[in-house]
């Protein structure tokens, strides 16, 4: 692994050089993303002599696993810094994608997803998107936005390079590919690149002039919540509730998208083209509403990502080639990184940056948690009606409940603090 440099004085603003390399980092948790394992299931099933129900639980329980470890990940953050908690996640995520090669069946399938969920989908999205919030108070959600719009148009891009190496090497060899892709970008970001904090360089936030001689440094006055102080919050639950929502059932449709596109009449490789419309519309979504959060409640952009995601399940039955399928492939990638991008930018502002890792290191495990049923679901409404739409329907009560529960749910009030008293 490479030798860590100390961080530098420098010049510039180095917020902007951040919200970069943490978009790459983003970008390479494609591996544990469920649009970059998609296209693995079908060879492995193959391979294994699995069926797709099994393929679903072996996910399911690997998603489980990998979800505990997400507050522990977030401490660390908060304790060690985002440089470190990176160069950890990425080397181990390493790891687990290589030996995702030397599966043999249910059981080293399903701890192969454990950590593939942890340190991919779990603990990379988590350290990236959280070592932006530092750097920036006026303009965080739009760089919170940024990071997330570049990085999952770099992760859209890793499930076509792997379906393209597999159909010219193997499952196996693909998977090894992976795991030296991700070792030799995620430490150098690490240790070469990334920076914890702007005074570690002798900046400020938001890039603000250094203060004069004899002036005291510009000091953090925002929300200054505990993990235990938010998680008593409403609007922490229903913030984390639409991610859980979105995680299930978007995951869901991602996994099963071939199977269920293909009931509607495209083919694979229309079905597969679906992802091009939810990819250009999540971009869309992303940078909107890490501006929007800069001005704007966030139970709106709550309930708009919930109406997406429950015009999507609507949706499905009415989907044919054209014009119909693009549509239904813009509300799923809307309705999924609109709530994302809502939560990543939307607790810093809510809850604030000290305690934010731990904070948000829960809210990650509900999502990676989350991301664990909605193949079962789907796959086992399937199975009992003959089709994906009658369990679709009838999960629509959830995306709608939530969205009412976050036009409801009181805005956090900064906690009472004891004083101080003068020496």
């Amino acid at each position: 692994m490479l030798a860590p440099i100390s961080p530098r004085a420098a010049t510039e603003f180095s917020g902007w050089r951040i919200v970069a390399l943490a978009a790459v980092a983003l970008g390479m948790s494609g591996p544990g993303q469920t649009a970059g394992v998609s296209v693995f299931v079908d060879p492995m099933m193959a391979t294994l002599e699995l069926t797709r129900s099994e393929v679903s639980i072996a996910y399911l329980v690997g998603t489980l696993g990998g979800a505990v470890a997400m507050p522990h990940l977030g401490r660390l953050i908060d304790d060690r810094g985002a440089r470190l908690t990176m160069a950890i996640v990425g080397g181990a995520f390493g790891v687990v994608l290589a030996a995702m090669a030397g599966v043999t069946g249910l059981v080293t399938l399903s701890l192969g997803f454990v950590g593939i969920r942890m340190f991919g989908q779990g603990g990379l999205g988590l350290v990236a998107t959280t070592s932006v919030a530092p750097w920036f108070d006026r303009r965080r959600g739009f760089a919170i936005g940024v990071t997330s719009a570049i990085g999952s148009a770099l992760l859209s891009l890793i499930p076509i390079a792997a379906a393209f190496a597999i159909d010219v090497t193997s499952w196996r060899v693909t998977w090894l590919l992976m795991a030296v892709l991700v070792w030799t970008t995620i430490p150098t970001i690490a240790f070469r690149g990334l920076i914890d904090r702007p005074a570690d360089v002798g900046q400020q936030v938001d890039g603000a002039p250094a203060p004069a001689a004899g002036e005291a440094p510009r000091g953090y006055t925002g929300p200054n919540f505990t993990r235990s102080e938010a998680l008593r919050t409403p609007m922490f639950w229903a913030i984390a509730g639409a991610v859980a929502t979105t995680g299930m059932i978007g995951t869901g449709l991602a996994f099963h998208q071939i199977d269920l596109l293909g009931e509607q009449g495209l083919t694979p490789v229309e079905a597969a083209a679906n992802f091009l419309p939810q990819t250009f519309a999540a971009l869309t979504a992303t940078l909107a509403v890490g501006s929007m959060v800069d001005r704007f409640a966030a139970r709106w952009v709550l309930l708009s990502s919930m109406l997406l995601l429950g015009g999507a399940m609507v949706a499905v039955p009415f989907v044919s080639p054209g014009i119909t399928a693009g549509l239904y492939g813009m509300m799923v990638g809307a309705a999924g990184a609109s709530v994302r991008a809502l939560e990543a930018a939307s607790f810093p502002k809510l809850f604030g940056i000290p305690n934010l890792g731990s904070i948000r290191g829960v809210v990650t495990s509900i999502s990676v948690a989350s991301t664990a049923f909605g193949p079962l679901a789907l796959s086992l409404g399937r199975d009992l009606t003959g089709s994906y739409v009658q369990v679709l329907l009838a999960l629509l009560v959830v995306p709608l409940g939530i969205g009412i529960f976050g036009l409801v749910a009181p805005v956090p009030r900064a906690p009472a603090r004891p004083r101080t008293p003068a020496s």
